[in-house]
This record gives structure tokens, C-alpha cells and sequence, in this order.
């Protein structure tokens, strides 16, 4: 597609717009903007973007439609910028316009309450909304009156879907690595609703520093500090707000209510796709009488366990392999539990939690535009930022133990190192 062809595609009919708090005005065309009224869309409307996290950062309470609509804009912004500077752009209309109702649509599959079921569910997001485009049957009507294709929306929402097609794979490249639209989205936007400084991102700037080069995304060599700006970023905000002690708390406490009700036939699997805040919290309405769920009720009402004990990870020290897998972490929670009734008789078993972070992926990986024109790799350039993911990582890295308020913290550590090193 030559160079004109794209820009005219990426401008002409987009008329309408919605008024976003961090971006502004973001253009969209009516079919696009159509999208926002599908029910799998709207939905996103009554999902925190970062579930309980508006109990310690009460302005945190925007929704995953937000962040959609934000990466949708930045989605476009850097096609515009591609287009830019290509003469001839390896794109199809049906396949731009794919990439965008990919941008507005990668949510669609999430779960509620941020990451508190990511662990515990066996499907992947982006799987399940690559499942609900395949059988939404109103949902790809409005994708193809879009002027984008269903089936390659779907693909590039779920990279993990095996796919031969090269437009299908750049598309992936921009939705999907160290700068991208979902990334520079959601750190900028929770810490502006969070009120915190440290996730902003020099966002115009980065967005006209990328460009296209055999079919993958390159940064021009001027611009590498905004990768190490991203990386400290996406390490402050989880220090500061994705991990912060409260919200881990509430995650933590959410987690147990579930995998507790998943071992005893409570609920299943099914229960807890496509679910918005209000469904998922309705879920302990039709069981009230069960135990465990009163730790969901105690999250939304802001009554969340202390951390009374830590261990980092980094150490060296571990905990025993059944701690370690959140499959069998019950069993090492009621082990404690039994440890700690007998001076604590009133504590129950969904009062005791051990909270041990997922992994966190700190994504390092850019192909460097050069002045020659020639391509490197930003992880051979020093390792620099190699070396900083890792310790960022293993930085944040902190197994915890939560537990009433009442309990002692020279009794909750005594606890906590039965399930240390094994022992």
C-alpha cells in the first residue's frame, strides 16, 4: 500500500471522537466507534482497570474501557507514524483496520478485579477473546462493518494462536513487545487516576521515534532512553501500586475465596469468564452461608488482612514446593493455620494467606534503528536493559503472609518460616 493510501484510510471518515482525561479528543470512525456499543465492549465499562486498587488510590477507579480506548489512539498514532515515513507500507486496508478493532477489542476476554484470577484460571484473556469474537456472532458483524476482518482481529488479540500470515504477524509486533500501545497506555493512565508521578511516558515522543522495518517495529538510536524510561516505569508502578501491600492484600484475599471455592464444587470454571465487577461480587450473593466468600465481601468493603510476615525471594530462601504452587498452597495455608490456632483459636482457615507474587515480565527487547540506516539489538548494546528487567524482577520478588489484624507478627513469622526451605 503506497503512502498516501494509508494516511488517507487513517483520516478520512474518522468524525467522531470520545473525550479521554489523558489523551484528548481521539478520533474515530462511526462504524469504529459502533464497536463501543457491543455488548462484550460496554462491558468493559463495569471492570476496574485495577480491581481493589481504589482502596488505597481512591482515584483509581477507571475502567478497562478506558484503557482500551487509550490503546486503540495510540494504536493509531503509530500507524500514522509509520506511514509517515514508508513509501510503501506491507498493509492492507482490511488489515489496518483489523489492527484497530484489535486495539479496542484485546480486553474483551478479561477477567474482573485486575489480575486476582489470572493465576487461577486455566485460559488466557487474549484466548478467550479471540473464543468470544469467533462466537459473538453480533460482535463480528460490527468488526466486519468496521471494515476489518473477525478472524485476524481475533489473531492478533491472541498471539499465542498459531498464524502464518506476515501482515497478521507485524500487527502482533505493535500490539505486542516492549513499547507498545498497551503498555504505553496503561502506565501512563493509572498513575494519572492513581495520583502517583511515576508511570508517565513521553508518549508523542516515542511514537515518532518508531518506525517499520522488515516487517517489525525498530526505535531510531536517539530515542533508546525511552525504553530504560518505560522499564523504571513499569518497576515504580508496581512497587508503588500494582504491588502495593494493600493491593496485594485484596488480591491475594479475592484468590483464596476462589481457589478455595473451586476445591469444594462451590463454583466452576465457567462461573468466572466474561464477568464484569458486579457479576463476579453477585457470585458470593447465591452462596452466602459459605465461609470463604466472605473474604470477597470483606475486599469490596475495604476490610483487608495485614501483611504480618515477608520473605524476599531474591535471598535465596524459598518456600516449600507446596507454598510455591497455587494449586496446593491451601493445604500449606491450613499447615500454618494449625500453627497458629493454638493461641489464636478464633482464626479461620480462609484467615491465612500466603500471597506469593507471578512472575513479572520486564520486556527488554528492541530492534535500534541506527543513522546509517542499519538494525541492532538494544540487549547487545551493554546489556543494559537485559541486566535492569532482572533486577527489577527479582527487586519486587516477595513472598507474604496475611493474616488478621490480631495476630501477633513475631507469632506470623514464627509461622511463616515452617514454610521456609521446607521446613
Amino acid at each position: 500500500m503506497r503512502r498516501e493510501t494509508a494516511l488517507n484510510l487513517l483520516n478520512d471518515g474518522f468524525t467522531h471522537s470520545v473525550k479521554d482525561p489523558l489523551w484528548g479528543n481521539i478520533p474515530f470512525t462511526k462504524e469504529l466507534k459502533d464497536l463501543l456499543a457491543a455488548e462484550s465492549v460496554e462491558k468493559l465499562s463495569r471492570i476496574k482497570q485495577n480491581g481493589p486498587a481504589y482502596h488505597i488510590y481512591p482515584g483509581a477507579v477507571h475502567t478497562r474501557l478506558n484503557h482500551s480506548i487509550g490503546v486503540y489512539h495510540i494504536g493509531r498514532m503509530m500507524l500514522l507514524s509509520i506511514a509517515r515515513k514508508l513509501d510503501d507500507l506491507p498493509f492492507t486496508e482490511h488489515g489496518m483496520m483489523s489492527f484497530l478493532s484489535a486495539c479496542l477489542l484485546h480486553d474483551i476476554g478479561h477477567f474482573p478485579y485486575a489480575h486476582s484470577l489470572k493465576e487461577v484460571v486455566p485460559r488466557e484473556h487474549e484466548e478467550i477473546a479471540r473464543s468470544l469474537i469467533r462466537s459473538d456472532k453480533a460482535l463480528r458483524c460490527a468488526i466486519e462493518a468496521a471494515g476489518a476482518d473477525p478472524a485476524m482481529t481475533g489473531l492478533i488479540i491472541d498471539k499465542d494462536e498459531p498464524c502464518s500470515d506476515k501482515e497478521t504477524g507485524t500487527y502482533r509486533s505493535i500490539l505486542s513487545g516492549t513499547l507498545d500501545p498497551d503498555k504505553l497506555d496503561y502506565l501512563s493512565r493509572d498513575a494519572f487516576f492513581a495520583g502517583i508521578p511515576y508511570g508517565r511516558q513521553d508518549t508523542d515522543y516515542i511514537i515518532s521515534a518508531l518506525s517499520l522495518v522488515d516487517g517489525a517495529l525498530a526505535l531510531e538510536s536517539e530515542a533508546i532512553g525511552s525504553v530504560e524510561q518505560v522499564l523504571f516505569s513499569k518497576y515504580m508502578m508496581y512497587r508503588s501500586l500494582y504491588w502495593h501491600k494493600g493491593v496485594r492484600s485484596a488480591t491475594a484475599m479475592i484468590k483464596k475465596a476462589i481457589l478455595t471455592a473451586l476445591r469444594d464444587d462451590i463454583i466452576t470454571f465457567d462461573d468466572l469468564y466474561l464477568k464484569d465487577d458486579y457479576e463476579f461480587y453477585s457470585l458470593q450473593e447465591r452462596y452466602r452461608d459459605y465461609g470463604p466468600f466472605s473474604l470477597i465481601r470483606d475486599v469490596e468493603r475495604g476490610r483487608l488482612l495485614e501483611r504480618k510476615a515477608e520473605l524476599a525471594l531474591r535471598s535465596g530462601r524459598t518456600l516449600c514446593p507446596e507454598a510455591m504452587d497455587v494449586t496446593s498452597r491451601l493445604l500449606a495455608e491450613e499447615r500454618m493455620r494449625g500453627t497458629l490456632k493454638g493461641r489464636y483459636p478464633e482464626l479461620k482457615p480462609e484467615d491465612v494467606i500466603i500471597d506469593i507474587p507471578e512472575p513479572i515480565s520486564f520486556e527488554t527487547h528492541i530492534r535500534i534503528l541506527l543513522p546509517d540506516g542499519t538494525l541492532s539489538d538494544a540487549e547487545c548494546e551493554g546489556m543494559v536493559f537485559q541486566k535492569a528487567g532482572s533486577l527489577f524482577s527479582q527487586a519486587l520478588s516477595k513472598a507474604s503472609l496475611f493474616l488478621p489484624e490480631y495476630v501477633d507478627e513475631s507469632d506470623a513469622e514464627r509461622a511463616f518460616m515452617e514454610v521456609v526451605d521446607g521446613e
